[in-house]
């Protein structure tokens, strides 16, 4: 790899500028030219990763540097000790830069530029969407001010753009390539380059022009937005209840003047606007306050959401709070997507010592996903409406969810005060949830203390709107009625699934000139007790540590830890992106670094046998075992085999059998890992006392663990459902 910073640095200034949101916006279709250029001159994985590494560094400084300072001003370590907790976080935080770098590097290197191309990309936004990323964060936000191009979210979301804005760079720096081979060899790529946003923006013309509001009945709605922001600091002021009577009586006169003199049918208030439990109080004044609040409610004659807590035997939650004028209380949204160490902690982390240090951090609950509530309008018009918390708003299935069960509008209640001092942020944070609306083609209703409060309609145009750091009401009215058809509402969150598969397809390919190194081969002398992948590369036995380390902890957390086991879309996303992603580089590794067995001083490896090969183990068992276990769900739930088919479509039908098979994928895979780590630590211990029965007894040891495998497996399926 060529020495030089320039190319990487230029990459994340253009990005940095990109980032800056209105104007700008064109600067996502080139920025990563120069990065991606000095890319090229890699000549060894080990130089790709370091790019990689080193690229993620750069963009979380250039796009994410307002982070660091809002981490180091809620921590108290300062703007300095912040962003060098980003810096140093930036792996974990851009971790698809890496994965891009090293998939690209590896398939350009056996298949060519262009294969290699569209397996980067792949890996960048497939990783994005297993990857539980902290503030949802994708290239493709950057397109939010851009009102023709960001229309075509409703078919595959941000991450379709992220898609795009990364061939485009691909299509770009194929140019730059040939740019010495004469016009007909650079033009192609750059013709390339130009369809993407021309395509995409003609789509986009032709929603805008042919839009129509919906047919049902306009919602206005007012969005109370106090610029009250730093509750601790104000507390240690004045005290707990002056605090909250102070927020308090600002919420209750911005919301008289909305309902009398400016005829909101309903009121909106931020995220922990009323920072105690209500129905729940824990003092006498506490009870006070929330006869009062429920007083003024009836007293405005509107409905009213609003965040406060919720408590119950399994702890207290950040929740959403709907209340109606006549009849009080209606019920809570509790927040799904708490933010980890500020919000949640896993309980394994959690003790004194975390405490000591972190100090600052919460231990809410999360809530179990979307819900949809009537928001009961004066005239007995009820609106059915989808709130959102915060982060939950970074979360597209959660809105697809609530699209799913008929609502028609999204109500996001945050609070963005730790990005006061950080407009960027507060930029970044809004753009996400606008993306919401496009891929469910709903309005939304979007309400911060200290800004950017908004009100969206289903195109992502801003009906009405506040600044930041400012005190305001916002009165937005949009039109409001069932969902429409999108492709995004269909298939759901789709793109990074297909990017993923594409990467499996390509693996199998792979593998299928080349095949594994044989887990069950036999040795040729007793000196070598097993074969191990010692005769593969480094990189390659690195990848598959990391994969069967992964497993192990997935399987350990699984069976340890009972909380994690109902959470089966986040094992999904860790599973892919800690054991089946770096199994799939291995594979596309090994491939170009063929083992000669005639020139190698390590004995050959077989094939390994039908019952050990991968296409069996992880292919035939999981979905055998789906098939049955996805057939007792269907009688239990449905009625009948084909019940889920005939009530929901075969879309449901189809995708709720994928994740069954998925699902029992993993199961599978994680239980061959921990037969595997049994297996190796015998034989390591036979070789330690018996080395001359070490080579002899491997063959046994492999064959019983299949057994264990294939046979264990529907044996604990017949016991759970007998």
């Amino acid at each position: 790899m060529r020495s030089g910073l320039g190319p990487v640095v230029l990459s994340g200034l253009l990005l940095a500028l990109y980032a800056q949101g209105p104007g700008l916006w064109a600067l996502g279709f080139f920025a990563l030219l120069p990065w991606l250029i000095h890319l090229n001159r890699s000549r060894s994985l080990r130089g790709a990763l370091l790019q990689g590494w080193l690229f993620s560094v750069l963009l979380c400084g250039a796009c994410l540097s307002w982070f660091g300072v809002a981490i180091g001003h809620y921590t108290q370590w300062g703007s300095a000790g912040g962003l060098c907790a980003l810096l140093l976080a930036a792996p974990l935080l851009q971790p698809q830069v890496m994965v891009f770098a090293l998939v690209r590097h590896s398939v350009r290197l056996r298949y060519g530029a262009t294969l290699g191309a569209w397996a980067g990309a792949a890996a960048w936004v497939g990783t994005e969407w297993v990857w539980p990323k902290l503030l949802g964060d994708t290239l493709g936000h950057g397109l939010a001010p851009a009102l023709l191009l960001r229309q075509a979210a409703d078919l595959g979301g941000a991450a379709g753009l992220t898609l795009m804005l990364l061939l485009c760079n691909e299509a770009l720096a194929a140019a730059w390539a040939q740019r010495k081979a004469g016009a007909a060899q650079w033009l192609k790529p750059l013709g390339w380059a130009a369809l993407g946003p021309v395509v995409l923006s003609a789509y986009g013309a032709v929603v805008v022009m042919t839009w129509a509001p919906a047919p049902g009945a306009p919602l206005r709605m007012a969005l109370v937005q106090t610029n009250i922001t730093d509750y601790e600091a104000l507390r240690e002021q004045q005290g707990s209840y002056a605090v909250v009577r102070q927020v308090l009586e600002t919420h209750f006169a911005m919301s008289y003047d909305a309902v009398e003199r400016q005829g909101a049918q309903a009121v909106m208030w931020t995220e922990t606007a009323y920072p105690t439990t209500l129905g729940q109080a824990k003092s006498e004044l506490g009870a006070e306050l929330d006869q009062e609040i429920l007083a003024t409610i009836a007293a405005a004659g509107v409905p009213f959401v609003f965040g406060t807590y919720e408590r119950d035997e399994g702890g207290e939650y950040n929740a959403a709070a709907f209340v109606n004028p006549g009849t009080g209380l209606l019920g809570f949204y509790r927040k799904t997507r708490l933010f980890f160490l500020t919000e949640t902690v896993p309980a394994w982390a959690d003790g004194p010592l975390l405490q000591r240090w972190l100090p600052w951090v919460g231990r809410w609950q999360a809530g179990n996903g979307a819900r949809v509530f009537p928001l009961r309008l004066q005239g007995g018009r009820e609106v059915p409406v989808l709130p959102m918390i915060c982060l939950d708003d970074v979360d597209t299935s959660l809105a697809l969810q609530g699209a799913r069960q008929g609502a028609q509008a999204l109500l996001t209640l945050s609070n963005d005060s730790w990005f006061r001092h950080a407009p960027q942020g507060a930029r970044l944070h809004q753009a996400v949830a606008l993306f919401r609306s496009i891929e469910t083609r709903l309005p939304q209703f979007r309400v911060t203390p200290s800004g950017y409060s908004a009100v969206f309609d289903p195109l992502g145009r801003v009906v009405a709107s506040a600044g930041l750091g400012e005190r305001a009401l916002v009165v937005g009215e949009v039109p409001v009625g069932p969902a429409p058809p999108t492709l995004m509402l269909a298939w759901g969150d789709w793109v990074g699934g297909v990017c993923w598969a594409f990467l499996a397809l390509l693996g199998l390919k792979t593998w299928g000139r080349w095949a594994w190194p044989a887990a069950s081969a036999q040795p040729q002398a007793e000196s070598m007790p097993a074969p191990t992948m010692a005769a593969a590369p480094r990189t390659v036995r690195g990848l598959q540590a990391l994969a069967g380390l992964s497993a192990l902890v997935l399987a350990l957390a699984w069976l340890l830890w009972p909380a994690w086991r109902p959470q089966a879309g986040l094992q999904l996303k860790l599973f892919a992106a800690l054991v089946l992603l770096p199994q799939l580089c291995a594979w596309a590794w090994a491939a170009r670094r063929r083992l000669r067995a005639a020139s190698s001083d390590l004995p050959p490896q077989a094939r390994p046998t039908l019952w050990a090969h991968p296409a069996c183990k992880f292919g035939l068992l999981p979905l055998a075992l789906a098939v049955v276990a996805f057939r007792l769900h269907q009688h239990i739930v449905f009625g009948g085999t084909w019940g889920e088919w005939q009530s929901l479509g075969a879309g449901a039908f189809l995708s709720g059998f994928a994740l069954w098979w998925a699902m029992w994928l993993m199961g599978v895979v994680l239980c061959a890992a921990v037969l595997r780590a049994a297996l190796e630590g015998v034989c390591w211990l036979v070789q330690r006392a018996r080395p001359d029965t070490a080579a002899a007894l491997r063959p046994l040891l492999e064959r019983l663990s299949l057994a264990l495998l294939y046979a264990g497996l529907p044996l604990w399926l017949w016991f759970r459902t007998w």
